[in-house]
């Protein structure tokens, strides 16, 4: 079975939606090397036939979406050493996404169910991002001695400054309201609209006008149906705002930890985000504070190379590695971080992940 499923629907006009359906349940259709070279060409043939108006990007199964990258495949590759292998593989993930984010066909993204890192991606990149009642978004890379990639330095700088640094730092998930109300998704819609969604688009009136607008009609009449659906969900993000403000008040990582770490609040969103960064690397926390300072007016060719310079230094410097292996690998959930605790980094290693390995960056040409 191929992983990723390709699909066109007639519309009633005479016009093709195109479906990019992502088919790896077992790993919840996490990103593959495979997956990105299936559609790559397609993507292809779908921009240079005028019938196809616009696609569509979604996945089987309930529970996720995209969870992420293929990071056990870049593991062994790491362990193996085949680090041009490994620097392909990111190389190719952020072409997709950039592809995506600058593609002039509207795409609509069925974000359902778990959405991360190259998930999150992936959806970020569409141009009518769709989230439901199960939607969970994160980018949660601390647990594994990553960062927040995949074009998240551009997406999470957008955000209220304290939001997009607590996200990053902390991986905490955002639901489908809160993920609305910062921007991260545009329609918030219930798991059994998706045939309704479809339907809809193949009734639609293309190429007679913006064929972002026609998207937009159909989603905007799903959505209103559905309303009273979301207001019984929990939106821990604007509840919390100005605590998060608080915690983040200055740029000194030590005293985020501290803060967080001594936080009185009985809620268990906060509980899970000091527990995700407790158990996560304190190298991370430091390199993820730097990313996203360095990139705060950057703009997305820009944003895409510094993450595949990082994203290669994580390879090479081990923390990444030693991320994967116990959360996912050998799954003893005990990783031997470089540096037991924040105030024990060295910034000099912090920095050297910001140094370029090669002469010319292999994202230079985007």
């Amino acid at each position: 079975m191929a992983s990723v499923i390709f699909r066109e629907h007639a519309t009633l006009d005479g016009h093709i939606i195109g479906e990019i359906c992502l088919n790896s349940e077992r790993s919840l259709n996490a990103l593959s090397q495979e997956m990105i070279q299936l559609i790559n060409p397609q993507l292809d043939q779908w921009l240079e036939n005028p019938r196809v108006v616009a696609l569509m990007l979604d996945s089987v199964g309930d529970r996720a979406f995209c969870a992420g990258g293929d990071v056990v495949g870049a593991y062994h590759l790491i362990k193996a050493e085949k680090f041009d292998e490994i620097d392909e593989y990111f190389a190719n993930e952020y072409r997709l996404d950039y592809r995506l984010q600058t593609f002039p066909k509207p795409i609509v993204c069925w974000g359902s169910g778990y959405v991360m890192g190259g998930g999150l991606g992936l959806m970020n990149g569409c141009s009518h991002r769709v989230v439901t009642e199960t939607s969970r978004l994160a980018m949660p890379e601390i647990a594994i001695g990553l960062f927040p990639d995949v074009g998240a330095s551009y997406f999470l700088n957008q955000l209220p400054s304290e939001v997009g640094r607590f996200l990053a730092l902390t991986g905490s998930q955002v639901g489908a309201v809160d993920a609305c109300w910062l921007g991260l998704a545009d329609y918030a819609l219930t798991t059994d609209q998706h045939d309704a969604m479809l339907s809809g688009l193949q009734q639609g009136v293309w190429n007679q006008g913006d064929n972002h607008a026609e998207i937009t009609k159909v989603l905007k009449c799903l959505s209103s149906q559905v309303e009273d659906v979301f207001d019984q969900i929990e939106t821990p993000i604007q509840t919390h705002q100005a605590l998060l403000q608080g915690l983040l008040i200055d740029d000194s990582i030590p005293n985020f930890v501290t803060r967080l770490t001594e936080l009185n609040v009985a809620d268990p969103w906060i509980e899970k985000a000091r527990s995700n960064v407790k158990q996560g690397s304190p190298l991370s926390l430091y390199v993820i504070a730097e990313q996203l300072r360095r990139s705060c007016h950057a703009d997305l060719k820009e944003v895409f190379m510094m993450e595949m310079q990082l994203a290669a230094q994580c390879c090479r410097l081990g923390e990444f590695a030693e991320g994967v292996r116990a959360l996912l690998v050998d799954k003893d959930k005990s990783p031997k971080w470089r540096f037991a605790t924040v105030d024990q980094v060295d910034m000099s290693v912090v920095a050297s992940y910001f140094q370029s390995p090669w002469a010319q960056n292999p994202l230079a040409d985007l």
